[in-house]
């Protein structure tokens, strides 16, 4: 799964990389070394322009917004869902009730400097239960990994319908079995989207394809252990992203 990871780009960084139309942000979001469930992250999507914009109806636009991370179908009775929502595995998106319609055409990427998972140790701590020892994952050129995702629009019922904040916007992260030497470490990773692959990802008049989603190969990643400091939520920071010397892992 991946339940935790790293987002520090500013958003004109993002923009530039993804070549973003427009921002559609409230406000920059702070540097977040320890992204968990239900922050609020960066998604990049296509959608059509405003609707006063007085443009061709077929035009959509390339989007950076902030959404939270636990996707929420719009079906759901009340947000809370979301919490055990924040992976999609691969093998189902399609299929399964809670993610289908948004594989259909609601399709992002989700910016990260790379992300997390605990390898489980032979070292015992007092309660008698294996240690973990967490890994920071990332591009080898310490670029930005293109997570794949979908979001969804959620309509709270305890708003008014011309409310502007009725809409909920949330997202969920796809997933895949953990290729090679990663898969050592946790048995399923992020599907990433590669960058000759984001148009046709993103384009929500394209029907959604599990052909564009591959694994990335174990020569674009590396991964290294980092201080215990990222499994609590509390903490945040670059050292969290710092390489530990081997002598002070629990391995």
């Amino acid at each position: 799964m991946c339940g935790r990871y790293a987002s520090s780009r500013h958003p004109d960084d993002l923009g530039d990389v993804f070549e973003i139309d427009e921002l559609r942000l409230p406000e920059p979001l702070d540097e977040n070394y320890n992204v968990a469930p239900t922050d609020e992250v960066y998604a990049v999507l296509e959608r059509p322009p405003r609707k006063d914009d007085g443009d061709d109806e077929d035009r959509i636009e390339r989007q950076l917004r902030t959404v939270k991370w636990g996707l929420v179908p719009s079906w759901a009775k009340d947000a809370s869902i979301g919490s055990r929502m924040i992976n999609a595995r691969m093998e189902t998106v399609a299929e399964k009730p809670a993610y289908k319609r948004a594989f259909e055409k609601r399709r992002c990427l989700l910016p990260a400097d790379g992300y997390y998972e605990w390898y489980e140790t032979s070292q015992l701590d007092k309660r008698g239960k294996p240690r973990k020892q967490p890994f920071f994952i990332r591009p080898k050129d310490h670029g930005i990994l293109a997570m794949a995702g979908l979001y969804e629009l959620w309509p709270d019922p305890t708003k008014d319908k011309d409310d502007p904040t009725r809409w909920l916007w949330t997202c969920t992260v796809i997933t895949t079995n953990a290729a090679d030497h990663l898969g050592r470490i946790h048995d399923r990773m992020p599907l990433m989207v590669e960058r000759d692959r984001w148009e046709e990802w993103l384009d929500p008049r394209r029907p959604g394809s599990t052909d564009l989603l591959v694994p990335a190969s174990p020569d674009v990643l590396e991964a290294y252990p980092v201080a215990t400091l990222v499994s609590n939520v509390r903490n945040n920071g670059p050292e969290l992203t710092e390489p530990l010397p081997l002598e002070e892992t629990l391995l």
